[in-house]
């Protein structure tokens, strides 16, 4: 199921040049744009038969597979919205980890940076109010940085410190699931959907 995702990680970071400009490279740029079109439409499969398993949430686009200065982008993400929710709210996503042959998808609850409020960054901080056990993590971002914390609760009660303090910017949780490139929809998705169901409380709280 997930052939086509696989292969595409292995662009990563690759430049894309249009095929009319790219001379010797021509064939190799029309190789590089159809293989992220097809790993792109593994995700986005992925993604739709996702929300046909979740009750109240509903698909934003899924990204794209390359950014706007047409470098590989592979890890994908697509983002899921409650009925109620305006675009600057904390979402629930997955987005795919990883490099070919080790790769997964997490889920977390998160929001899309581009869209993002005054009030975005405060709803988000409200996932540490919910207490966290492993396999549950934190994706915490310093300086523009990102580095990832144990979901524990001392680690809950020091980011909770630390974002009081301004010495964090955001704080993600997340879990992890590890996938293989033959790995079929009938294992993955009840998968994801335990995660979903996990992380729901952290979602709700960043609502309320």
């Amino acid at each position: 199921m997930f052939t086509q995702i696989n292969h595409y990680l292995s662009y990563q970071g690759l430049k894309y040049t249009k095929p009319e400009r790219a001379g010797a490279e021509a064939a190799a740029m029309e190789a590089f744009k159809s293989q992220g079109q097809a790993a792109r439409a593994e995700m986005m499969s992925l993604s739709k038969l996702l929300e046909d398993q979740l009750t109240g949430l509903r698909i934003d686009r899924v990204s794209n597979w390359a950014n706007q200065a047409q470098v590989a982008r592979p890890h994908f993400w697509t983002y899921f919205f409650g009925d109620d929710d305006a675009p600057d709210d904390v979402a629930m996503a997955i987005r795919l980890y990883g490099e070919q042959d080790h790769f997964g998808v997490s889920v977390e609850v998160s929001f899309i940076e581009r869209k993002k409020s005054d009030q975005t960054l405060m709803k988000q901080a409200k996932v540490l109010d919910i207490p966290i056990a492993l396999p549950l993590y934190y994706l915490v971002q310093v300086n523009g940085n990102s580095h990832r914390e144990d979901g524990t609760e001392a680690n809950r009660r020091k980011l909770q410190e630390s974002l009081e303090a301004g010495d964090v910017r955001k704080v993600l949780v997340k879990k992890d699931i590890p996938m293989r490139a033959d790995m079929s929809l009938e294992v993955l998705l009840p998968q994801l959907v335990e995660a979903f169901q996990e992380l729901y409380p952290y979602y709700e709280a960043c609502k309320n």
